[in-house]
Formats: structure tokens, C-alpha cells, sequence
């Protein structure tokens, strides 16, 4: 159960923005968890704070009085606790560990970290750059960076971007085999896909509306994503993979984009923290700028941009 104090700043800031969701998003938490102190607060009162149906939330009339008077409380509360400056160089001083894919964190994640470097040395960063998902909290991980889906309430997540996924063979694989007009057309080809070292089996390949199919007899299997695109560059497989890989080599023509009309939906990308109270401000410096870089990447299926990736 969560303090007092506490459930009523969640309850204070949920009526101010008028959503679940958008509380959670300003105090840093999940929906989830501004739902279960709202629950937790209302049954303290054994009153209705707020009326919930599947287009919103509406505040009570009781939920109404109840805001007015906590709300100086808590300002006056946090004002006692109310830095007066920025974070020292003390706060900001220490190790930040971060996880993210092999092949973006190399390409994106490095040149935001180094510039957040030389901005603030006395952040020290450790990388943890890996294809298969870590337990960041097992392995005491302060950031991460994921493309596909979270749902875990122990994490504060925000999606930053759209990633798509491209279809790609090189010219020579192409003027030798043919290009293949249909999913089902694809087993006459030579096909790579990557193992999943948590499993033990082959990534499927994703296509439009959900629909998926694992290479029965790939040519080329690897388990990581820069071995995978040198593979199809040397015209050995068609392959399956992230825009970002994909762009600058489209756009020099070593690679030639096919079966656009099957590519799947864009996956989000992800930055995600362990919920922890309090979080260090070296942290939420790391995190927070990670997020703004992030969320302004040319991550988009915009062909007349993909030379701005180079």
C-alpha cells in the first residue's frame, strides 16, 4: 500500500490533468499504478472519486472538494522538500547502465551517450549491448532500449518512435534468382533469418495484418543483426530487417527493397527504467535526453529522408 501523502499527489495530479494516463505520465509511473492508488485512496474515504466508462475519467462531486483541500497540502508538503537549484555535479555523479540491440545501440544509442559524456563527465556509462532481452532488474540495468512491445508495470516506458521492417536483397541475388512477387513465393528463394538465443528457435519474419512465416530451409542464420545485413549485401539470402539497417544501403543501392506491400506495421521503439523511488538524477538526466534525441530520429518510412541516415 502506498503512503498517504502519496496517494493523494497521484490523486491530486490525476484531477488535474483529468486522466489516468496522463498522470502517470507526468509523475513518471504507470497508468496501472495511478489506477491502484486512485482504488487504494477511494476505499480510505469510502467515497467515489472519480467516474470511469470506456471514453474517460470524470471527477465526483466529492472528488472535487477533496482536490481543493489536499492540493495546497501536498504543494506546501513538497515545498519543504523543494530544491532550490539544478542538480549538483554531486547528483549527476556515477554510473548510468544501459541495454539496448546490438546494431542500434552501436549506430543511435553511442553518438546521443557520447555527446551526454563530454556534456557531463562525471556520468560514467556502462553498455550492455545485446539482441535478446536482459532482466534489467536482475541485472541491475538503469535504461533500456527495446523495438516491440512491454508490458511489464514494473517499468516506466515511453515509445519514442516507429520502426519499420524491410524486405531487402542485394542487385546481384536479384538478377540471379528473380524477385519474389508473393509471401508464398518467397520458399523458392534463399532466405536469412536470426536465432533467438533465448529460445533456442528461428525469428519468424513478420508481414502485414499479423501475418508470419518462419524459413523452413534458410540459407543464411545467424544471431546478430550486422552479420545478417553483411550477409545480404554479398547477395547469399533475402532478409528481413530494421529500417535504420536497411536505409543507407537502399539509398546507395547496394541493397534493393522488395515486397513493400507485405512490410509489416512500424514497431515502436522504446525507452524504458525500473520503477524506483527516488531515481537519481543522473538517471533522469540520461533518460530524459535519451528520450528527446530519440523521439526526433528519422525512424520513418519516409524514402526521401533515408539519405539523412548516412
Amino acid at each position: 500500500m502506498l503512503n498517504r501523502l502519496e496517494m493523494l499527489r497521484i490523486f491530486c495530479t490525476a484531477a488535474e490533468t483529468g486522466s489516468f494516463k496522463g498522470a502517470a505520465a507526468k509523475l513518471g509511473t504507470s497508468p496501472q499504478a495511478v489506477t491502484r492508488a486512485i482504488q487504494e485512496l477511494e476505499a480510505l474515504q469510502g467515497e467515489l472519486l472519480f467516474h470511469r466508462n470506456t471514453r474517460g475519467i470524470r471527477i465526483t462531486a466529492f472528488g472535487e472538494q477533496l482536490a481543493s483541500r489536499a492540493r495546497a497540502g501536498v504543494q506546501h508538503i513538497d515545498a519543504l522538500f523543494a530544491r532550490d537549484n539544478a542538480p549538483s555535479d554531486a547528483d549527476l555523479q556515477g554510473v548510468v547502465s544501459l541495454t539496448a540491440p546490438n546494431a542500434f545501440g552501436r549506430h543511435h544509442l553511442m553518438p546521443i551517450l557520447t555527446g551526454i559524456a563530454k556534456t557531463h563527465p562525471q556520468i560514467s556509462f556502462n553498455l550492455r549491448f545485446n539482441d535478446q532481452r536482459l532482466d534489467v532488474v536482475d541485472e541491475k540495468i538503469d535504461i533500456g532500449l527495446r523495438m516491440g512491445f512491454i508490458r511489464d508495470n514494473r517499468f516506466v516506458v515511453r515509445p519514442v518512435a516507429k520502426m519499420p521492417f524491410c524486405f531487402v536483397a542485394a542487385p546481384e541475388l536479384l538478377a540471379r534468382c528473380g524477385a519474389p512477387k508473393s509471401i508464398e513465393d518467397l520458399d523458392r528463394f534463399p532466405l536469412s533469418t536470426m536465432h533467438d538465443r533465448t529460445t533456442g528457435r528461428l525469428w519468424p519474419w513478420f508481414f502485414r495484418d499479423g501475418q508470419q512465416m518462419t524459413p523452413q530451409r534458410p540459407a543464411f542464420v545467424c544471431d546478430d543483426a550486422e552479420a545478417e545485413c553483411s550477409a545480404l549485401l554479398a547477395g547469399i539470402a533475402i532478409g528481413q530487417v530494421p529500417g535504420f539497417m536497411a536505409a543507407p544501403h537502399i539509398a546507395s543501392g547496394r541493397l534493393v527493397e522488395i515486397l513493400q506491400r507485405f512490410a509489416p506495421e512500424p514497431w515502436d521503439l522504446y525507452i524504458y527504467r525500473p520503477q524506483r523511488t527516488p531515481t537519481p538524477a543522473r538517471i533522469r538526466l540520461v533518460f530524459d535526453a535519451l528520450t528527446e534525441a530519440l523521439s526526433t530520429d528519422h525512424f520513418h518510412e519516409d524514402k526521401a529522408r533515408w539519405r539523412d541516415w548516412t
